[in-house]
């Protein structure tokens, strides 16, 4: 048999304070015309391995063949002249520029010494359609979705005639619309010929879209299984190496006074538009109030007014009693309250700091981590090696790495740990486990249930309908800026909490 890409005993060193080891004698054979599935936990090296193939990196060694001849992917254009394209994880487009501009940068047409973009807007036209993608070439990047965005990658790769294509944790930013319109594209690829690689540990995907998956496990090549028949636990305890509970585990909620108390808030999106309209809510000590909503309802705009990030018009939103609107974001977060973002790398962690640093970011001025001004590294250092044990936060260097170099799994996890350990009196998450696989959402959804029964108020804001129904003692559902429905978990399904998010009935009883 001949196969599309065969990854022969490839091993991965990257030398730094010590040696790391990220891909271990792996072996990965890719069918023609397929969806192969690369599953493993955070840090298992999915992406490097990715990486490889696409000659981001050089392995230490191994062999690499593409439809059976050895090939040298020495760079990202030795790749796609071998037919390789890749979409990766955080997206690499240029804001400003439209969909045709990014699409074609580095291979312009041009006509008479001008850059032709009337006849590559016409040519990115014809394959959008072809392949269902529904993207119009003329619009700016900065005013299209994230899930449309991804579509503009998809297009890159296309465009440049690939055939093999590599998606790295695509889903990590998508609503459940978007990833089930991406699970019938790949469908789509490869009903035209081509062959996907892609990378994950969702494993519901897994079961929709692929036909073979590969499990790694800490660098090492653990299995390939058929999807069909494998279950979503088999798989998982490959990936994880033991029985996961894909149940969330939490008595009764005990609630008590309010923490958290929103009245009448009025919020303007970055159009100027009315975002969030005369919405009202409450947190009490001890329970979990989750927000539901298809994404661009006004949760994003709900969580920059309550954290700082954006300016309120008007309402009020009381922190223990104290309108936290008018303060400043250092001055919230002092009042007693831990903010998981919705976007890591805006607004959760500075790259370019080290791991341990980023980790103290809320305290390096207090006690014990500054003494009269100073610093204290020794203290520091045991804090993060701490949070690192406690969360499986996994780096190169450990806590000493450069957390741009960390993946995105790895840095969502790091915020997690610093953001619970905090145990503000307000807990607001927003897409906790975005990118984490399942072992790693068993445990902080555990971390979230125990921070409510320590008696802390938590607001979560997911997309994830699974992670709302899991988690939370009432479940608040936002549609078109407004309060379309507030009821107890107990009381509700996954059918009526849809309907409300479609702005089809609206249901607030649940209200103390």
């Amino acid at each position: 048999m001949t196969y599309a890409i065969e990854m022969l005993n490839i091993t991965k060193d990257f030398i730094g304070v010590r040696t790391n080891r990220a891909n271990d004698n792996i072996t990965l054979k890719i069918k023609e015309n397929t969806v192969h599935a690369l599953l493993g936990e955070n840090g298992a090296g999915k992406s490097t391995l990715m990486s490889i193939l696409f000659g981001l990196y050089q392995p230490t060694s191994g062999t690499i063949k593409v439809r059976g001849k050895e090939v040298v992917v020495s760079s990202p254009n030795v790749a796609n002249e071998l037919g390789i394209g890749m979409v990766h994880q955080h997206f690499k487009l240029i804001e400003s520029f439209t969909v045709t501009e990014n699409i074609i940068l580095g291979m312009e047409p041009t006509k008479n010494g001008m850059v032709d973009l009337k006849s590559a807007a016409k040519k990115v036209k014809e394959i959008s359609e072809l392949y269902g993608l529904n993207v119009d070439p003329n619009a700016k990047i900065c005013d299209i979705s994230v899930g449309m965005q991804q579509r503009v990658e998809i297009l890159k790769m296309l465009y440049r005639n690939a055939d093999i294509l590599i998606f790295d944790e695509p889903t990590a930013v998508l609503t459940p619309q978007e990833i089930h319109e991406l699970m019938k594209i790949m469908r789509n690829l490869v009903k035209e010929g081509k062959t996907i690689l892609l990378i994950t540990h969702k494993l519901k995907e897994i079961k929709e879209a692929a036909d073979e998956c590969t499990v790694l496990r800490k660098g090492k090549y653990i299995g390939t299984v058929d999807v069909k028949n494998t279950t979503e636990q088999e798989m998982a305890k490959m990936m994880v190496g033991r029985d996961v509970n894909f149940s969330v585990e939490k008595a009764e909620a005990q609630p008590k006074e309010n923490i958290l108390e929103i009245k009448n808030l009025c919020v303007k999106d970055f159009k100027g538009l009315p975002a969030v309209k005369n919405f009202s809510l409450n947190v009490r000590a001890g329970e979990i109030v989750g927000i539901a909503g298809i994404d661009g309802n006004g949760q994003t705009e709900l969580v920059h007014a309550l954290t700082g990030l954006c300016k309120a018009e008007s309402g009020e939103a009381l922190l223990k009693g104290a309108d936290i609107l008018k303060m400043p974001i250092k001055k919230r977060l002092d009042s007693g309250m831990s903010h998981v973002p919705e976007d890591r790398h805006k607004h959760g962690l500075v790259l370019d700091f080290l791991l341990k640093e980023n980790f103290v970011i809320h305290c390096y001025d207090k006690v014990p981590f500054s003494k009269h001004g100073i610093l204290q590294p020794k203290v520091i250092d045991e804090y993060a090696d701490k949070l690192i044990e406690q969360f499986d936060v996994r780096s190169g260097s450990g806590k000493d790495s450069l957390t741009r170099s960390m993946s995105g799994g790895n840095q969502q996890k790091a915020i997690i740990a610093r953001e619970i350990d905090r145990s503000s009196d307000l807990l607001l998450v927003v897409q906790p486990t975005r990118g984490l696989d399942v072992g790693a959402i068993e445990y902080i959804h555990k971390r979230i249930v125990q921070e409510r029964d320590k008696g802390k108020a938590v607001l979560l804001v997911s997309f994830e309908l699974d992670e709302i129904l899991n988690l939370s003692d009432r479940i608040a559902v936002m549609h078109d800026g407004e309060l379309s429905g507030l009821v107890y978990r107990k009381d509700t399904d996954e059918n009526e909490l849809g309907l409300m998010m479609a702005g089809s009935i609206k249901k607030v009883e649940a209200v103390v």
